[in-house]
């Protein structure tokens, strides 16, 4: 068994996943697609030791209460069934992405856990057998363990549910983000997937497009058509949003700042920039533009918002152990 630093990187979904099959397996109700990305990431280290008592988590040095540690427990949990170990373990994790602001934390840190708990225990698993693992602990995350793009296949079961890779985005695209809000949101994901689904009457009408979207989007990315990408995403991402004006209650991620981006990045595309924006469960905006045009559009962004809400992001790579802690 060796404990070593494993790093994974978050992935930001162009085709959304909103809405589980299976609560307890996290199945989705549908296929997504993302893109991972080298700005955001999470470093984790997992130690199983029979000393201890309980299993630990330590999140940016500060152990982490009882609500925490039950998804990281969960991965815990099936490591030790395949490895057939009983001892606890303490997990250290350090989050370089503002927690559950809808930038994605939960991807890349059940992703990294997955992939530093399976190394501790002395497994050896493919990335799909990966992949698996960490949609235990965090839907999303099942794509984090692939670079570039990457497609969440719903499959039926605990055991045909994962994500696949699809391209290796080794080509003019990027990713900018806008920080609006990095606190912590009033309505977790989770909780707004669950009340969206049980309660919106426009959540079907969502469902029903999404094979279509999927379908344009893998042509558009095999044809490296960045604008097709862009407006895909960016009506993927406005429908998914519309289910959750249709819950009761209603609630929505968005915050004024959000909708001032949302106009930013119009009148950016009224100047002739190829670019679209996506939005997951939080009021972050991202946009989907031109790597080699990412300096251009942040400079005309800051007008309307300071240096240190942009940051500029490219395709990143997948799930992988590194010698040391980033600063």
């Amino acid at each position: 068994m060796k404990s070593e630093w494993v790093r994974a990187h978050t992935n930001i979904a162009l085709i959304k996943y909103w809405g589980k099959e299976n609560e307890e397996l996290i199945i989705p109700m549908n296929n997504s697609l993302s893109l991972t990305l080298d700005a955001f990431y999470t470093e984790t280290k997992v130690t199983f030791d029979e000393n201890l008592k309980t299993d630990e988590f330590y999140l940016d040095d500060m152990i982490q209460d009882l609500a925490e540690l039950e998804k990281v427990k969960t991965v815990l949990n099936i490591v030790r069934g395949k490895a057939g170990i009983k001892a606890r373990a303490k997990v250290e994790s350090h989050n370089h992405v503002p927690t559950a602001a809808g930038l994605a934390s939960s991807a890349s840190g059940l992703a990294a856990l997955a992939g530093a708990a399976s190394l501790a225990a002395g497994l050896d698993l493919s990335e799909r057998e990966l992949s698996k693992l960490a949609r235990r602990g965090s839907g999303s995350a099942s794509r984090s363990i692939y670079g570039g793009f990457a497609e969440w296949q719903k499959g039926t079961n605990d055991d045909t549910s994962y994500a696949v890779p699809i391209d290796d985005a080794n080509w003019d695209i990027g990713m900018l983000f806008i920080v609006v809000n990095d606190k912590k949101k009033e309505v977790s994901s989770r909780e707004g997937m669950l009340r969206t689904v049980k309660t919106s009457p426009f959540y079907q009408g969502w469902l029903n497009t999404l094979d279509a979207d999927l379908s344009a989007i893998k042509d558009a990315i095999d044809q490296q058509d960045l604008h097709a990408v862009g407006a895909i995403a960016e009506r993927n991402a406005l429908k998914m949003h519309a289910t959750t004006l249709g819950a009761n209650p209603p609630f929505t991620y968005w915050s004024p700042d959000s909708m001032k981006a949302m106009d930013a990045v119009r009148d950016l595309r009224e100047k002739g920039y190829s670019v679209h924006f996506t939005m997951d469960a939080g009021p972050n905006v991202k946009l989907i533009c031109k790597q080699s045009q990412l300096a251009e559009i942040k400079s005309h962004l800051l007008k309307d918002f300071s240096e240190s809400q942009l940051i500029e992001a490219k395709p990143g790579p997948g799930l992988h152990v590194v010698s040391k802690l980033s600063n």
